[in-house]
Order: structure tokens, then C-alpha cells, then sequence
């Protein structure tokens, strides 16, 4: 078929809509759009095609022998997974900001949301009205939790079915490409988070159409793996990234677990197909690809002689979170037993060189090592955080830190987290110090609302708090609407005085950022040195471009300061964490 951009789904061309699907165990196929039915042409290797003379706008359905079954492709979805899929066209759009081409990665200081419960409406032009407090913060980008289309109507998004439609509930193709065009017009940057690695659990239509898109002997923990060899499977996942950030003008993508995307048949990795593709495509422009990994691993960020990223740019550092989870609220069960002990270097080594845990032991993982070396890596090949929806929803109740650690404490680890080299990464409301919970909630019914429930509840037998059954009763019910409720930002709260005081520190600390490090970061070429790194005291130097950044703290109550680093003091913590103390010192050439 020509004037295709994907091999998949439901496109306008000239004179109609070329329709395209892989059903390779389908004797025949047939398509129906607004009353116009026609078979489809069989044209090898499991494809169907056909073209109809109908256009944008027009609702569709594929039919197979033992009954309808929905587009895996669908771009618009108005009813949900299940229902008739929409032809969407992407050119008919008027963008208000057709020259944005992004921004530098170096400029880069992320806010988290969902969709769902970052405003009261709950939909991507509701979303709208509430960018410019972010952009008078300092944020630079906003990243969005999943929205490709997924069961019911609330959820995280990490359980979508039909990957290439924004989830109806939130809006239309074009209500998403408005936020987008909104956020450009303020200069932020726009980065989608896709989840590559499974399906949901309700509402794929790819097992009955395409058996041979799954290794059903294979499982991840959240379904049976995909079979990423496949050349048809293979097209799906690198149309899908193409398609969000041509036709959505997203400036990067984030890509969920990715450990679990295995892909082990191929000649290259399906993560480096999709990059190479994607940096082929949008020359020009500034395009950003994170990945969130538990191996520790730094290949898929090696960088090019001139320091460009020539693949992904950077992962998520799990391990600068956990280790600061455990200094602010000395919880050691789960994951954070790895981080109990010897607590101060590996918050030190995760600040200076990435990773922690660079090929040492973990006690979670059974005694297996975990990671590679990393300090090699520049510091803008690393996203830090202190929260995001992982580590704040998947705990029982959802709690922020706000309501976890000492204030001061807090502030002192945010300072120095919005103060390192490293890309810092906030979730929705940390900027005004947000304290109702973000838990983890779904829309599923029946025997699956039940699993959910009960296997949730299960998660945290382990746990000291949760060891008996009644304990456990009182762990939120995701299918509750109440969850979801609970979860809603309060915006009232950012107007408070004490949310105004949270924003005018976050604000200061984002402005010192922009000022001093920013026009440094972009040809810092390694990872900084530990210089102190005991008994709450930490001393981290980064060599950056034409500059050495320096930070010197102590981040318990009592105790010397460690000795004052040399350089011009860029921020010294006072009153907001005392009785803690912090400086960050820069010394230029």
C-alpha cells in the first residue's frame, strides 16, 4: 500500500483510508467502516490489506471468521478496547508551535504526572490549564505515566492493551496533541512513558489474532512474553515509538522495565532497533530517549566520541532513590534491605558515579551480583529522583515523603538532588510539598477485581506492619473508586502558605540550577570522585565543562561539618534544614 508511515492499522491517503493488520493463523479477513464493507487482499506472511474510500473520522471494525475483533493499531479508540476504532489523521491537526524542536538534554529538570488525577477533570485539556504553574517553577519538561488505551476507565496505564491509542478517558488524538502543543508554547519538553515489555490482562486482541506474537513458554511477572525476533512484532514496537513522536510531536520517550524485554533471537536488540530508527527520523531536533532498568547496565547509553548519546540518553537511577529512601526514613524491608548497611558511601557513589550497586552482591537479589561499572558514564546519562509513582504507589498506602521523612531532612535531599549534574526528576506536586498519597489503583471487574485485590494484599505479607490478615484489610482496594479519589493532586494545598513556602525553595533551587550548572553539564564527560563518605557526612566533586561542582553535607543532626570545599558557594542550606547543613560550591576555570 503506499503512502503508509506504519506497517500497522488505519491510515488516511489520498482518496481514503489504507487499512493494514497481521493475522497470520486468519484464512480471511474483512473490514467494515461507516457501512462500506470489503474483504481484505491476503498479501503474505500472515497480512492483510485493504484500501476504503472513507476518511478521517470514520469508525471501523475487522472481522474474522468467528467474529469482530478489534484494530491492535487502533490511533482512536472512542469507546474504549472492545469497540469500534476511529481513522485518525494526525496532518489535519494545526499546530500553534510547528518550529518547536525541543530542548537540550542539559536543560532538562522532569515533573511525573498521570493524567487522571493531576487536575480534577482528569483529561488532557484539563491538564492544560495547569502547565504554567509548572513552567513559573522551573520545570522544564513534564513526563507523562502510560496513555495508550487500557480496561476501564482508571488505572497507572501500565496495563495498556492497544498501544497505539491515547487512552479515551483522558480525551482524543487531538486533545492529546493540544497538551503537547500547549506545553511547547510555554518551552517545555513533553516525554511520554511506553511499556513495551507486556499487554494487560484485559482486552488484547493480539493472542487471538497473532498467537505467534507471544513465547506462551515465556513469562514476564506481569504476562507471557513477546517475541521481539519476529519481524512483524519487531515493526509493531518501532512504529509505535515513531508514531508518538511524529504524530504527537512527543520530544522523548521513556521505556518501562526494560529488563524484562528480552530479546535474546535477534541480530540486535529490538531497544537498539528502536533508538537507531528514532535518531534516523528526527534529525534536527532534540529527541530523548530514558530507560528504567534493574541491571545496572550502561550499554544502551554508551556515548559518541563528541559525547552525544548515539542510542538512549539516559536511565532511571533506582539506586540513588532507594539509598535516599533509607537516609530519610530508615525503612530496610523489600528492595531497601540492598541499601541497610553501609548507607552513606552508596549514597555518596550513586551521587558521584550512578549506580551503587556497580557488580557488588545484593542480599535482595539472593547473594547475585547486580550492575556494572558506571562511573565512566557523564552525569546527564543518569535521571535522580526522590519519588515517582513506582515508589510512592507501590507502597500500602501511598504515602509521600512529605508525611515519611524530616522536613529538613527532606529539603536537604531535594537541594542536593536539584543541585548534582545528574537530571533530577520530581513527581506531580513535589514542588509545593504535596502530602495526600498517590496509591495504586484499577477499574477491574469480577474474578480480576478480586486477583488484584487479594494479590496486592499478599505483596506486603512479608512486611513487619502487614503480618496479619487485618493488618492487611486495610491496605486501600485499587478497584475502590475511593483509591483513585484519594490519589487526586490538591491544588488548593500549592496556594497555602506552606505550599507557597515549599514552591519558593523549589523555585530558588531550579533558578541556581538554570544559572550555574546547566551551561556545564552538556560536555561533562565522567562521573564525579567520593571524597568523604561516613557517619551522616558527605563529600562528592564532579569535574564538569570548564567547571569542578562540589557538595559538602551533613545530613544528621549532630556532628563537624565537613571541611569547606573550595570555589564560589553557589548554595549554602540556612533555616529551611537546619539542623543540617549543606554547600555546593562551583569553581569555573
Amino acid at each position: 500500500m503506499t503512502g503508509r508511515r506504519s506497517d500497522w492499522g488505519a491510515e488516511p491517503v489520498p482518496g481514503g483510508t489504507s487499512f493494514r493488520l497481521w493475522a497470520p493463523t486468519a484464512p480471511r479477513v474483512t473490514v467494515e467502516a461507516d457501512g462500506v464493507r470489503r474483504p481484505m487482499q491476503a498479501t503474505g506472511g500472515g497480512w492483510f490489506e485493504a484500501f476504503l474510500p472513507v476518511a478521517a473520522g470514520a469508525r471501523y471494525r475487522f472481522q474474522l471468521d468467528d467474529g469482530p475483533i478489534d484494530d491492535p493499531a487502533a490511533r482512536a479508540l472512542p469507546d474504549g478496547p472492545g469497540g469500534a476504532a476511529l481513522v485518525d489523521d494526525p496532518a489535519a491537526f494545526r499546530w500553534q508551535t510547528p518550529n518547536w524542536r525541543g530542548r537540550p538534554w542539559a536543560e532538562t529538570v522532569i515533573s511525573e504526572l498521570h493524567v487522571g488525577t493531576f487536575t480534577d477533570g482528569g483529561t488532557f485539556r484539563a491538564a492544560i490549564g495547569r502547565l504554567p504553574a509548572l513552567a513559573e517553577a522551573g520545570i522544564t519538561a513534564i513526563e507523562l505515566m502510560p496513555v495508550a488505551s487500557f480496561a476501564g476507565a482508571r488505572g497507572w496505564g501500565y496495563d495498556g492493551v492497544q498501544l497505539y491509542a491515547p487512552h479515551a478517558a483522558y480525551g482524543t488524538p487531538d486533545d492529546l496533541r493540544a497538551l503537547v502543543d500547549a506545553a511547547h508554547g510555554l518551552g517545555l519538553m513533553v516525554f511520554l512513558d511506553v511499556v513495551y515489555n507486556h499487554f494487560g490482562p484485559v482486552g488484547n486482541p493480539l493472542p487471538r489474532l497473532a498467537p505467534a506474537f507471544f513465547h506462551p513458554e515465556r513469562h514476564t511477572p506481569w504476562g507471557t512474553a513477546i517475541a521481539y525476533e519476529r519481524p512483524e512484532v519487531r515493526r509493531f514496537f518501532i512504529d509505535n515509538a515513531l508514531m508518538w513522536l511524529r504524530d504527537y510531536r512527543f520530544d522523548g520517550l521513556r521505556f518501562d522495565a526494560v529488563d524484562h524485554i528480552r530479546d535474546d533471537g535477534s541480530e540486535e536488540e529490538i531497544l537498539i532497533a528502536i533508538a537507531r530508527e528514532v535518531r534516523a527520523a528526527f534529525p534536527g531536533h532534540h529527541v530523548h530517549l530514558m530507560t528504567e532498568d534493574n541491571r545496572n547496565i550502561t550499554r544502551l547509553h554508551a556515548r559518541g566520541p563528541d559525547g552525544s548519546a548515539g542510542l538512549h540518553t539516559a536511565e532511571w537511577n533506582d539506586d540513588l532513590h532507594n539509598v535516599a529512601h533509607v537516609i530519610a526514613t530508615g525503612e530496610t524491608e523489600g528492595y531497601y534491605t540492598d541499601f541497610a548497611e553501609h548507607r552513606w558511601e552508596k549514597y555518596a557513589r550513586a551521587l558521584a558515579e550512578g549506580f551503587a550497586f556497580q557488580g557488588e552482591p545484593s542480599r535482595h537479589a539472593g547473594g547475585a551480583a547486580r550492575g556494572e561499572p558506571s562511573g565512566h558514564m557523564p552525569p546527564l546519562a543518569f535521571v535522580d529522583f526522590l519519588q515517582n509513582h513506582d515508589q510512592i504507589g507501590n507502597r500500602a498506602f501511598g504515602e509521600r515523603l512529605t508525611t515519611l521523612a524530616p522536613a529538613p531532612l527532606y529539603r536537604a535531599l531535594l537541594a542536593i538532588l536539584l543541585l548534582s549534574p545528574h537530571v533530577p526528576l520530581l513527581f506531580m506536586g513535589d514542588e509545593w510539598g504535596e502530602r495526600r498519597p498517590f496509591v495504586f489503583f484499577t477499574d477491574f471487574t469480577g474474578d480480576l477485581a478480586d486477583a488484584v485485590r487479594e494479590g496486592r494484599r499478599r505483596e506486603f505479607a512479608a512486611f513487619a506492619a502487614f503480618k496479619g490478615e487485618h493488618a492487611r484489610a486495610h491496605i486501600p482496594d485499587p478497584n475502590d473508586p475511593a483509591s483513585f479519589a484519594a490519589s487526586r493532586l490538591d491544588w488548593a494545598a500549592r496556594e497555602a502558605a506552606d505550599g507557597q513556602a515549599w514552591l519558593r525553595f523549589i523555585r530558588g533551587l531550579l533558578a541556581i540550577r538554570a544559572r550555574e550548572l546547566v551551561p556545564h553539564l552538556e560536555g561533562a564527560r565522567e562521573g564525579g570522585r567520593v571524597i568523604e563518605a561516613a557517619d551522616g557526612r558527605i563529600a562528592v566533586d564532579w569535574p564538569l565543562d570548564g567547571a569542578i561542582l562540589r557538595l559538602r553535607a551533613r545530613l544528621v543532626p549532630e556532628g563537624d561539618d565537613p571541611a569547606p570545599p573550595p570555589g564560589r558557594v553557589i548554595w549554602q542550606g540556612g533555616a529551611e534544614i537546619a539542623p543540617l547543613a549543606v554547600t555546593v560550591t562551583l569553581e569555573t576555570a
